[in-house]
């Protein structure tokens, strides 16, 4: 097992020791920095476990129109990669919780990949998500996640079959499960067999894994939580900022604080 324990695999994989996790999503620059920054300290003041930060690109094939619609106006607003990192070194002074960064390949390739890992760690971010990066071809990032001590987090798709354990056996950090074909966004039924594919990985390794992609209410997040050691909301915590704007921290609190309640409940 390759299961590397790097600085940033560490923090995140020990964040699931409190039993289940609940990991908010935001995109940084929506509706503007500021907001972010009050978000995030509200989510991790409020008990979020692990906070997942989007850098914005104009092709998120991955997501829904929600999480589109965030990437656009925060790119519209000026929002630049080196921000976002000047954002997150801000948080890091007051803020302990691990944060990771959910961004595309390209984002990486144009910052030029040393000096966007190497920043990573400097201002404390402990894993990268990348989503359009097929498991074979993670070789391109992870030599240098291993030099700065950032997790390179795996994900599993409903896809994946065959190939669940062999990414397992390799995850680092935690897993994140794709909990549905498609696009991210608020689902009103998961129906993917989440139990079936958190009992593949546990075989495999001991890293946790969180489940994501469509999870928006208590009860979805309680009903995830009884398979896997977290679940990860994206889409709902940006309506909330959507419809909120300035005001939406509060909001935010309230609402990390009850998912991180259900999540708790499933057990752990």
């Amino acid at each position: 097992m390759s299961n590397f324990n790097g600085r940033g695999a560490k923090r995140l994989s020990e964040a699931f020791c409190g039993g289940r996790a609940f990991i908010p999503f935001f995109t940084c620059g929506f509706p503007d920095l500021e907001t972010t920054a009050a978000s995030v300290r509200a989510a991790a003041e409020a008990g979020a476990d692990i906070i997942e930060l989007g850098i914005p690109f104009s092709d998120p094939t991955a997501e829904g129109p929600v999480i589109q619609g965030a990437n656009i106006r925060a790119l519209a607003g000026g929002v630049t990669t080196d921000k976002i990192f000047s954002l997150v070194g801000t948080l890091r002074q007051d803020i302990t919780t691990p944060f990771v960064f959910m961004t595309y390949s390209n984002v990486v390739f144009s910052y030029g990949a040393d000096a966007f890992i190497s920043r990573c760690r400097d201002v404390g971010i402990d894993g990268l998500i990348l989503p359009d990066l097929p498991f074979e071809e993670k070789e391109e990032f992870l030599p240098l996640c291993r030099k700065y001590g950032v997790a390179l987090v795996s994900l599993v798709a409903p896809t994946s079959e065959g190939r669940i354990a062999m990414i397992a056996r390799e995850a680092e950090g935690f897993i994140y499960i794709v909990s549905s074909l498609g696009v991210t966004g608020v689902r009103h039924e998961i129906t993917t067999d989440i139990g079936a594919i958190v009992s593949v990985i546990r075989q495999n390794t001991k890293v946790p894994c969180a489940v994501g992609f469509g999870i928006a209410t208590p009860e979805q997040a309680r009903r995830m939580a009884s398979y896997a050691d977290g679940v990860i909301v994206g889409s709902a915590v940006i309506k909330l900022l959507e419809k909120y704007g300035a005001d939406a921290p509060g909001h935010v609190r309230e609402y990390v604080r009850e998912m991180k309640a259900a999540a708790l409940s499933a057990g752990g």
